[in-house]
C-alpha cells in the first residue's frame, strides 16, 4: 500500500507545485507603465531653462558694466527669476515622478521577496518530500516493487519529473534572487538621484533667494532716481510717435502706390481690349475713348480710397504664406528674452504710469545679428531719433519692423529672405543692447509674440 500511495502523492507534489509557480511567474511579470513621454519633456526644459539662464546671465553681465542701475538690469534680473522659477518647478515635477518610480520598485521589490519565500519553501517541501528516495537504492526498490510494467514505467517517469521540478524550482529561486538583486540596485540608484535632487532643488532656492534681494536692491536704486526715468520715458515716448508716424506714412504710401499701379494695369488692359474691338471701325471710336478715359478716372479715384494693400498673384501667394507661418516664426535676434511685451502695461518701476508698446522689445548680446524674420522686401531705411536705425520689410500686406539697429546691411529695395542678416542691435548709454520688433497688417498693429515661434 506503501508503494502503491507514493506515485499518487508524487503526481499530487507535481500539481501542486505547478499551480503554486504558475500565479508568481505571471505576478512578475506585471509592469507599471512609465510616463516616458513626460520625462523627456521635462529633461527638454530643464535643457532650455538652463540655456536660457545663461544667456540672460551673459546679458545681465553686460548691463552690470556700467556701474549703475537701469530699467535694463531690472529687466534682466527679473527674467532670470521667471526662469530659475520655472527651473525649480521643473525639479519639483522631476521628484514627483523619481518618487512614484520609488514607490512602485519598492513594491516591486516586495513582491519579487515574497515570491522568493514561497520557491524557496516548494523546494524545501519539494526535497523533504524526496529524501525518502535519495539514494539509488530506495529508488530501485520503490521501481521494482512495481506490480506490473506499465507500472514500472510510470514510476520512472515520476522519478524523473521529480528530477526536472527541482531543477526548474532551482532555476526559479535563481532568477528570482537576480531579479531582487537588480530592483535593489535600482532603488538605489533612484534614491541616490531624488537626494541629489533635492539638493540642486535646494541650491537652485537659494540662486532665487539670492535674486530677489538684487532686484529689491535696483528697484530701490531706480526709485531712488524716478526724475530720470520719467525724463527717459518721456523721450522714448516721442521716439516712438516719430516711429509710428513713419510707419503710418510708409504703409499709407504702398497702399496708394500698390492701388495706383493695379489701377494703372486695369486701364491699360481696358484700352487693349478696346483697340482689339475697334479695330478697323472708325465709328464711335471716339466714343469710346472717352468711355476708357471715364473708366480710368473712375480707377484711381477709387485706388486714392483704398484702406489696403492691393496685393498681386506674387505677393498675395508671398502674404498668404507669411499668414500660414503665424506662431513658427523664427526671432529676429538669436539670443535674448522679451524685456517689454506688446500693448499697455504698468512700468516697472513708477508707479501708476501706463506704457504701450506697439511690438515687443527683445533684449539681447551687445553687438547681436539683427535678422528678417521672413523673406520680403526692404520697404524702408531709416534713422529715428532715440530709435536708432529702423528697418521695415514688407511681405505682402504685411510688414515687419526692426528698430535700435546700430548698423544696417541692407538697402531700400533689396530683397531678402528669412534670416537674413539685416543690421546689428545698438547699445544705449546704460549697456542695455535692445531691438524692437513690431509686426503690421496693413494699417493694423498686431501682437508679434502671435507670430513668433519658440525659441
Amino acid at each position: 500500500m506503501r508503494a502503491r500511495s507514493k506515485p499518487a502523492a508524487l503526481l499530487l507534489l507535481l500539481l501542486l507545485l505547478a499551480g503554486l509557480a504558475g500565479p508568481s511567474v505571471v505576478l512578475a511579470q506585471k509592469k507599471t507603465p512609465v510616463a516616458k513621454k513626460s520625462k523627456a519633456q521635462l529633461e527638454r526644459e530643464r535643457r532650455a531653462n538652463l540655456k536660457r539662464i545663461k544667456e540672460t546671465s551673459r546679458i545681465l553681465a553686460q548691463t552690470q558694466q556700467k556701474k549703475q542701475a537701469s530699467v535694463g538690469q531690472l529687466n534682466a534680473i527679473q527674467e532670470k527669476l521667471v526662469v530659475q522659477q520655472g527651473v525649480i518647478k521643473n525639479i519639483s515635477s522631476e521628484l514627483r515622478y523619481i518618487e512614484t518610480d520609488v514607490q512602485q520598485t519598492e513594491g516591486q521589490v516586495q513582491q519579487t521577496r515574497q515570491r522568493l519565500e514561497r520557491l524557496k519553501a516548494e523546494y524545501a517541501r519539494l526535497i523533504y518530500a524526496g529524501s525518502k528516495t535519495a539514494n539509488g537504492y530506495n529508488r530501485l526498490m520503490f521501481l521494482f516493487a512495481s506490480e506490473s510494467f506499465n507500472q514500472f514505467l510510470l514510476r520512472l517517469r515520476y522519478i524523473r519529473q521529480y528530477t526536472e521540478v527541482r531543477q526548474a524550482q532551482a532555476a526559479q529561486i535563481t532568477r528570482a534572487q537576480q531579479r531582487l538583486d537588480t530592483q535593489l540596485t535600482g532603488l538605489q540608484q533612484q534614491r541616490q538621484q531624488k537626494g541629489s535632487l533635492l539638493n540642486t532643488q535646494l541650491s537652485e532656492k537659494k540662486t532665487l533667494t539670492t535674486l530677489k534681494v538684487q532686484q529689491d536692491q535696483v528697484i530701490v536704486k531706480l526709485t531712488q532716481q524716478e526724475e530720470e526715468l520719467r525724463k527717459e520715458l518721456a523721450n522714448r515716448q516721442r521716439a516712438v510717435s516719430r516711429l509710428d508716424n513713419l510707419i503710418a506714412l510708409r504703409v499709407r504710401e504702398e497702399i496708394a502706390r500698390a492701388a495706383r499701379e493695379a489701377a494703372r494695369k486695369a486701364a491699360a488692359k481696358a484700352r487693349a481690349a478696346e483697340m482689339a474691338a475697334n479695330a478697323g471701325r472708325n465709328p464711335g471710336a471716339t466714343s469710346r475713348t472717352s468711355a476708357t478715359a471715364a473708366a480710368e478716372d473712375a480707377a484711381a479715384a477709387k485706388a486714392e480710397r483704398v484702406d489696403r494693400v492691393t496685393l498681386t498673384p506674387e505677393t498675395a501667394k508671398l502674404a498668404a504664406s507669411f499668414t500660414d507661418n503665424r506662431g513658427r516664426l523664427p526671432w529676429p535676434v538669436g539670443k535674448g528674452f522679451i524685456s517689454q511685451r506688446f500693448g499697455r502695461h504698468n512700468h516697472p518701476v513708477l508707479k501708476n504710469v501706463v506704457v504701450e508698446n506697439r511690438g515687443v522689445d527683445i533684449q539681447t548680446n551687445s553687438g547681436e545679428p539683427v535678422r528678417a524674420v521672413f523673406s520680403g522686401k526692404v520697404l524702408t531705411v531709416a534713422s529715428v531719433p532715440g530709435m536708432g536705425n529702423i528697418v521695415m520689410v514688407q511681405h505682402g500686406d504685411y510688414f515687419t519692423v526692426y528698430a535700435k539697429l546700430r548698423h544696417v546691411s541692407v538697402s531700400e529695395g533689396q530683397t531678402v529672405d528669412a534670416r537674413q542678416t539685416l543690421g546689428t542691435v545698438s547699445t544705449n548709454a546704460e549697456g542695455t543692447s535692445e531691438v524692437q520688433f513690431q509686426v503690421w497688417h496693413n494699417s493694423a498693429n498686431l501682437n508679434p509674440e502671435n507670430w513668433l515661434g519658440r525659441k
